[in-house]
């Protein structure tokens, strides 16, 4: 029975240091924190953190998990429902490449190879984003202009931040694993 409880009450603090952490990439996300910008563009910090979540999880855990996160960032900034590109494509695809990277074991898991995901997958997602603008109508020339700094922005502050989510997140969700075990 205490060992019931005892189950219990980590994983409910698994959940809860899961979903702050969620909460608070979210939070981040909207906040520009001085220094912390790169011609105007902030770290994705839900990528960062899908990333994070996504390296040791089956494929399709963290497609759900990209599709729940970029819903949570759309409804977060839409404003118009006819004119905003979605999220949740990028975010998806994404969770899905690297949850296959990690299990091709093309890579390891360590800081220099998180950041190096986390370039790709920003460049990834922000190339969804200009897809998803030019099947909309938006001015082709403008929209690809705009991607390549905007998708080189967000690439190198991601990667350059990553470590300040993965260290703690993979820390603490590895010390459940040995618990477990």
């Amino acid at each position: 029975m205490i060992d019931r409880r005892v189950s219990l009450s980590k994983k409910f603090l698994n959940w809860a240091v899961t979903i702050g952490s969620i909460l608070v990439c979210t939070l981040a996300m909207y906040t520009r924190f001085p220094g912390m910008t790169l011609m105007g563009i902030a770290p994705n910090w839900l990528l960062i953190w899908l990333v994070t979540w996504s390296v040791n999880r089956p494929v399709f855990l963290s497609v759900m998990a990209g599709i729940a996160l970029g819903l949570l960032q759309d409804s977060m900034t839409f404003a118009d429902i006819k004119l905003t590109p979605t999220h949740t494509l990028g975010l998806a695809i994404t969770g899905g490449i690297t949850a296959l990277l990690q299990k091709q074991r093309y890579i390891q898991e360590d800081f220099i190879s998180i950041a190096l995901i986390v370039f790709g997958m920003a460049v990834i997602v922000e190339t969804m984003h200009a897809v998803q603008l030019t099947f909309m109508g938006a001015g082709m020339d403008n929209v690809w202009t705009l991607q390549q700094r905007i998708a080189l922005s967000s690439a190198i502050l991601s990667s350059l931040w990553s470590p300040a989510i993965y260290f703690p997140l993979s820390r603490w969700w590895r010390s459940l694993e040995r618990q477990e075990d």
